[in-house]
């Protein structure tokens, strides 16, 4: 390990050693890459981005001019043209849009409602799940009944939960440190299924939101139902201090639900991804950036992924106002579409798997504009060993998680066409107390935090730009 970590700085940094005495065509080459001293380099960008960066004041016109922006309504129509916009001002000659199908769906009305055996209807604050079915603008009423682990589930026959409601209230686990990961173990459980709680015999589903925050705000969550399935119960989630007091009561004495949605899918629309990029000066082989340029129907989305869209847009700023030569093309990529279907990732990777584009490296960002610690590498071992070597240049700008290896946002589907893929890392403790909520919002996310993201895209992307 050491030798790889000692040969491949000094091999990238363009010099050769040999027990010879070095010639003068030797001396010459180094004085000819001697400009891509990338300790400088780096400063270079980091200078540029955090005294002239327009990522926050571009980040407030998103999030308090368009504001929400969900798939198939006229914010996200909104949100395209000021990207559009936003790309031309920073002299981007080469963009377009590429269309996708999304669904129609709407939440309109929606009402959660309690009463213990002897008490009064409570209202309680909640959010469908995105997509779901609704009740049909009637009410539907049933008896609660808890649920925190599968095994419990597994333990109820089917007569016991027919036409029953099924409340989970099941926390990210506190014990898991990197709070992305807690948060995608408890979204992958069974327990929080539309689809397998339906096949029980229950007749509509209520979680505990998936958040870290100790208060009473709903986050929402997406819904998938399976193409088997014969019934698709009504879905929703509350917030956590909510769904404790809820299971207090429901240890003491039966809980009667009252539940009106009118949400409604109208079949699909299109919607585009938006598409931008900085021809190559070498070759059209191809380094993109992604972020999703939608939101929550209800929400600013202001770290998700307001500030993913505007870190990208930084990137491409940087590397015009710098006069950087690029050698390969620097694409960016803003995803419609994300929060409820995906459809936007899937069309751009079908779109480069029919052209046959050459992909050397994509790089997501959808975690929040939070301090940047790293990159997590999904990609073949001696790929992420060049990475690896770049670290002494990274170390200053507070960049040294390098050990992840799963970058799971909108750039995923690429891995099929096996392009080596990294997302940024960032220090996500406070991401999911605002994630899909009306929290998420212009004034939680710090300017030099998201400034110091978008430093830390632009030097990865220098560093392949220049060594892949």
């Amino acid at each position: 390990m050491k030798k790889i970590f000692i040969i491949i700085p000094l091999f990238l940094g363009g010099f050769l050693f040999s027990q010879k005495k070095p010639q003068k065509k030797s001396v010459k080459k180094t004085a000819i890459t001697a400009k891509f001293n990338y300790h400088d380099e780096f400063k270079r960008i980091s200078d540029e981005i955090m005294a002239n960066g327009k990522a926050y004041d571009n980040l407030g016109e998103l999030t308090k001019g368009v504001g929400s922006r969900f798939s198939a309504t006229p914010g996200y129509t909104k949100a395209v043209e000021w990207a559009e916009k936003k790309l031309k001002e920073i002299g981007i000659e080469m963009i377009w849009r590429q269309e996708a199908k999304v669904p129609v769906w709407t939440r309109g009305r929606e009402s959660l409602q309690i009463k213990a055996e002897n008490g009064d209807w409570k209202n309680i604050r909640m959010l469908s799940f995105g997509n779901s079915e609704g009740t049909g603008g009637k009410d539907l009423v049933g008896e609660i009944v808890l649920i925190n682990t599968t095994s419990e589930l597994n333990t109820l026959s089917i007569g016991q939960l027919k036409d029953k409601i099924v409340f989970v209230n099941m926390p990210m686990d506190p014990k898991i440190i990197n709070t992305s990961d807690s948060y995608l173990a408890a979204a992958k459980s069974k327990l929080i299924s539309a689809s397998v709680i339906a096949k029980t015999g229950a007749k509509a589903l209520i979680i505990r939101s998936l958040t870290t925050a100790n208060d009473d705000t709903p986050h929402a969550k997406m819904v998938y139902y399976e193409p088997d399935d014969k019934v698709k119960i009504p879905a929703l989630t509350i917030g956590v201090r909510s769904a404790d007091e809820l299971e207090k009561l429901l240890k003491k004495q039966k809980v009667t639900v009252k539940l009106n949605m009118s949400a409604e899918s109208k079949g699909e629309t299109t919607n585009p991804n938006i598409i931008a990029e900085i021809p190559g000066k070498k070759d059209s082989k191809v380094i993109v950036l992604g972020a999703q340029l939608d939101s929550w129907d209800f929400a600013e989305g202001a770290h998700d992924d307001g500030t993913g869209v505007v870190q990208c847009i930084e990137v491409l700023r940087a590397i015009k106002a710098l006069g950087i030569e690029n050698n390969h093309t620097i694409r960016v990529v803003l995803y419609a579409n994300s929060e409820n279907g995906g459809q936007g990732r899937d069309m751009y990777a079908a779109y480069v798997k029919k052209r046959e584009e050459k992909h050397i490296f994509a790089l997501g960002t959808d975690a929040g504009g939070y301090s940047p610690r790293g990159f997590s590498l999904d990609m073949a071992p001696q790929r992420r060993r060049l990475i690896f070597a770049w670290k002494e240049y990274f170390l200053p700008y507070g960049i040294y998680d390098f050990e992840q290896e799963n970058a799971i946002q909108d750039i995923s589907p690429l891995k099929k066409l096996d392009i080596p893929l990294a997302e940024l890392v960032v220090d996500t403790q406070r991401y999911f107390d605002y994630h899909h909520s009306v929290e998420d919002t212009f004034d939680k996310v710090n300017k030099r935090e998201l400034l110091l993201g978008a430093v830390a895209m632009t030097q990865m992307i220098f560093m392949i730009d220049k060594n892949w």
